[in-house]
Formats: C-alpha cells, sequence, structure tokens
C-alpha cells in the first residue's frame, strides 16, 4: 500500500456518538434557549462563540496544533488547544487526524465525495454532521510524537465541554447554560460544516493547485465571524502560513491576535505566506526578541 492509501473508495456510517452528541445539543439550545431567552444569555453565547473561534478553533486548533505554524510558550499552546477544544468537534489529536486525512485526499487527483464536501447542501450536512467515513485502505497519516497531555485532553474532551456547565449555572442559572454551553456547541459545530462547505464549493480562487482534486474558495464577508477561516483559497495555496488573509480587504482576526501576542513575546516564528502565491512581497514572519 502507498503512503497515500485509497482516499476513493470507503463507505459513509451513520455515528451514533457523534450524531446523538449535535442532537442533544441542538436540541438543549433550541428548546432551552427559547425558554430563557434574555439578552444576557444571548450576550454570553455571542462573546463564548466568538472566544473559542478565536482562541480556540482558529489559532489553537488550525493554525498551531495542526499547522505548527506559530511558535509560543508550552502554556499558551494548551490554554489554545483547549479552548478548541471548547467547540465541540472532537478531541485535540482525533481533530488533527481528520484534518490531516483531508489534507492529503483533497492534494490528491481524486478523492471520496465525504472528503471534498462533494454532495448537495442537505445530502453533505448528513454525513458530515452525523456520520463518518470507513475507509478499507486509509493512507498513512505524519506521524505525531506521543503527548500524555494532548491523549488526556483526547480522551475526556465531552467531560471538559460539559464542565463549562457549572461556572455557567452558577453565574446565571439554566438559561446561560443553554446558552453558553448548548447553544455555542451547536453553533460552533454547524458553523464548521457550513463554512467547509461553502469554501470547496462557492466562492473566488485567485490560485488553484494543479493536480488538486479539491481547491479552496476564499468566502468574501465572513471574515470577522469566522476569524480570518473563510481565505480557504489561500490556505490551501499554502497551508503553512499562519496568516490566512493576504490581499487588502481580506481581514484576518486571527493573525491579528498573534500580532498583538507577539508584542508580548508570547509568540513567534509565526510564518508569513510565500511571495509567489500573494502576488506581491512576502509577509514577514512575526518574530520576538524572545528565543525558544
Amino acid at each position: 500500500m502507498s503512503d497515500v492509501g485509497d482516499v476513493l473508495a470507503g463507505q459513509v456510517r451513520w455515528s451514533p456518538a457523534k450524531s446523538l452528541w449535535l442532537t442533544a445539543m441542538a436540541a438543549g439550545g433550541g428548546l432551552g434557549g427559547a425558554l430563557t431567552f434574555s439578552i444576557e444569555a444571548f450576550s454570553v453565547f455571542v462573546v463564548l462563540t466568538l472566544l473559542a473561534l478565536l482562541l480556540g478553533h482558529t489559532l489553537g486548533s488550525h493554525r498551531k496544533l495542526i499547522h505548527d505554524s506559530f511558535a509560543c510558550p508550552r502554556w499558551l499552546e494548551l490554554a489554545l488547544i483547549a479552548w478548541g477544544v471548547q467547540i465541540g468537534l472532537a478531541g485535540p489529536l482525533g481533530l488533527k487526524q481528520q484534518h490531516d486525512l483531508r489534507d492529503l485526499a483533497q492534494r490528491q487527483p481524486a478523492c471520496h465525495p465525504y472528503l471534498r464536501h462533494g454532495r448537495s447542501f442537505w445530502g453533505d450536512a448528513w454525513w458530515q454532521l452525523h456520520c463518518e467515513l470507513h475507509l478499507p485502505h486509509p493512507p498513512r497519516l505524519p506521524y505525531a510524537p506521543p503527548d500524555r497531555l494532548l491523549a488526556l485532553m483526547e480522551r475526556t474532551w465531552r467531560l471538559q465541554v460539559l464542565l463549562t456547565a457549572l461556572p455557567l449555572w452558577w453565574l446565571g442559572g439554566w438559561a446561560f447554560v443553554w446558552w453558553g454551553l448548548c447553544a455555542r456547541v451547536t453553533a460552533g459545530v454547524v458553523g464548521h460544516w457550513l463554512v467547509g462547505y461553502f469554501a470547496h464549493n462557492h466562492g473566488d480562487q485567485p490560485v488553484r493547485l494543479q493536480g488538486a482534486a479539491v481547491q479552496g474558495r476564499n468566502l468574501a464577508g465572513l471574515s470577522l465571524i469566522t476569524m480570518g477561516e473563510c481565505w480557504h483559497n489561500n490556505h490551501h495555496a499554502d497551508p503553512a502560513s499562519a496568516r490566512l488573509g493576504w490581499r487588502p480587504g481580506e481581514w484576518d482576526p486571527g493573525w491579528w491576535l498573534l500580532c498583538g501576542l507577539s508584542r508580548l513575546g508570547w509568540v513567534w516564528d509565526a510564518r508569513g505566506p510565500r511571495a509567489a502565491q500573494v502576488g506581491q512581497p512576502a509577509v514577514v514572519a512575526l518574530r520576538a526578541e524572545q528565543s525558544r
């Protein structure tokens, strides 16, 4: 078997744990949230969702854990990854494995429709939100050195999400739980799928990758609510770049935060995009004066 295995032949099967997790969160957020709505509870939902997206999903999970596109102290890395768990998608190691599989598959001449968001809108929703792909001959993914803390976070990721109910209940009762936990996780999981679906099927393509089954697309107008993750064509063109918004008007809140953290000496060696991809001089990599 080659290193890329077979990313075309596979079966999509219903995943009870994945499906019931999202269904329970959606029920709590929808029914409980409707019965306990208040400006305060909704504000908690908005603030926690944005923080989880900015600190956790785009910085902790995507730009650091998966692509290692910047350096930072160990305590900050773990804190950002812990925020990433709060999106409610998966544990850190499981999320990285899923992402590595998609990245490898999408760069092949052909891959399974599950891996390229290749079905209709509602068909892809069912697959991505309630099912898993089983490959008879999966590819060999990049080796990750053992990490005890990440392994512990992987085993307990759902518990970590559920434990946020305690401070939320103490601060605002069940209204804060329904909005700050259930509605937040529902928005994070469904929002992650929505961006993935549209960023692989609609939008602009300034850069095309020859021989790749999937071409990422840029979704203008969504930069603030996606924390820069909407510039997916840019990301496909240069996955190692910590900066996702490259051109004038391509706002990237995740990169802005990295710039701020670099001034504090908490982030360094953040990689910018290659000049050939941007069509302009390369963005200078962030380098704090602090050494590793």
